[in-house]
């Protein structure tokens, strides 16, 4: 190499890097394609699918009739449609309400070094693995009013012949109770990585300041973890505004209209009164809707900035 090659360091090998074209020397377009393509086929497509079909008449046989907004009209009035939204708004505020604080005790929990933690994280895991239609059909037998468990103890806790499940009230708790089991193991994940990149600098300075464990958790531990109970949070909201299958195979929706949730009401809508152009009207107002309240809350508690929460360390 020459000396003004030196000089310069190493000019003539960045050089020979730019000629070499834009995939050798630096990331370029070609590495984001494959993504793009995937996101455009599997998201923006159906997206527009659904859009399209908002705003027609389909029986899923023959050809769409365009209607304008007929079905965004009918959507606007219907009464059942109301109910669904009020009852996917409480299911949500359960769902949070529930899982959110037991998922940051077990994961602050889990993230000890002990062993026996381990393994009983490990066990809590369990739920998850399985599919939220097995779940479904493991609780349905279970809470069965004549063949299940709960037939034998029910009269001695004064349920009716109906069971938990033929109540709107006890319908409605059983969803949010079954959803916690299944998905409280995920979030707690979430915390326990959360709680184990905590410098333990810092309860080791709160232990000298005479601070106790619940002290430390309140000033320490909450703090550090405000990210991750952002991200937690949103993945939980999401989820609850698309339960499906739970609803589908415990309750069917009832008793009566007891359960009937957004997404329940869209498959009903679709796929038993096959009327898809009102049923994609529901879908499109449910991705709006999920969408508006993730960004609204990851605009109100500052998570898009990302700032550093070890500042000063």
């Amino acid at each position: 190499m020459s000396s003004a090659a030196l000089r310069t360091g190493g000019a003539p090998a960045r050089g020979a890097a730019r000629r070499a074209g834009p995939g050798v020397g630096r990331p370029g377009a070609l590495w984001v394609l494959p993504g793009l393509v995937f996101f455009c086929l599997f998201a923006v497509l159906p997206l527009g699918l659904v859009a399209y079909l908002s705003f027609t008449s389909w029986d899923g046989l023959g050809t769409p009739r365009f209607v304008g907004g007929q079905n965004w009209s009918r959507l606007a009035g219907d009464g059942l449609m109301h109910q669904a939204v009020g009852l996917s708004a409480g299911l949500t505020a359960a769902n949070w309400a529930v899982q959110t604080p037991i998922s940051l005790l077990l994961g602050v929990w889990a993230a000890g070094r002990q062993r026996n933690r381990a393994v009983l994280a490990a066990v809590f895991f369990v739920p998850l693995l399985l599919s939220s239609a097995a779940i479904a059909i493991i609780w349905k037998s279970l809470l069965d009013p004549n063949f299940g468990p709960l037939a034998q103890i029910g009269p001695w806790l004064g349920l009716s012949d109906a069971g938990v499940l033929g109540g709107a009230g006890s319908a409605f708790l059983v969803i949010v109770l079954v959803t916690a089991w299944q998905f409280i193991p995920f979030h707690m994940l979430l915390y326990q990585s959360g709680a184990r990149q905590i410098p333990e600098s810092l309860y080791q300075a709160a232990r000298i300041d005479g601070a106790g464990t619940l002290r430390s958790f309140r000033h320490i531990t909450l703090p550090q973890l405000r990210h991750t109970v952002t991200m937690s949070s949103v993945l939980m909201v999401v989820g609850s505004l698309t339960y499906f299958e739970t609803v589908l195979i415990l309750t069917g929706g009832g008793p009566g209209t007891a359960t009937t949730i957004v997404p329940y009401l869209m498959y009903r809508s679709g796929f038993v009164g096959w009327e898809m152009g009102y049923s994609a009207a529901i879908a499109a107002t449910l991705v709006i809707a999920a969408t508006a309240v993730s960004l609204v809350m990851v605009r109100l508690t500052g998570f898009g900035a990302m700032r550093s929460t070890r500042e000063g360390m």
